[in-house]
């Protein structure tokens, strides 16, 4: 396991003290804890950017596209009674 070192602020200290206290753990393994959720959370952003570029290369390849409208009603009939018909793609 790699060390680092890190400087906080000692507002920073100050604020992150009672929230580990609160949790009966240290300082230390909170921070460790908000470092890898905010990885996470930037590395989901990353995968979401990456997806929305992707299906907007595929619509703009030609893939079918749909009303939102039309899929929102198709869903919440769905959930309502499951028996809906599937919106019909848009013609190009």
């Amino acid at each position: 396991m790699a060390a680092t070192s890190i400087k906080l602020s000692d507002e920073l200290k100050a604020r992150i003290a009672p929230l580990a206290d609160a949790e009966g753990i240290s300082p230390h393994a909170w921070m460790l804890r908000a470092l890898a959720a905010e990885a996470e959370r930037a590395e989901k952003r990353a995968d979401f950017l990456a997806e929305g570029r992707r299906r907007l290369a595929e619509a703009r390849d030609g893939a079918p596209l749909y009303p939102a409208e039309d899929v929102f009603a198709y869903l919440s009939q769905r959930l309502e009674d499951g028996l809906a018909k599937r919106p019909k793609p848009l013609r190009r």
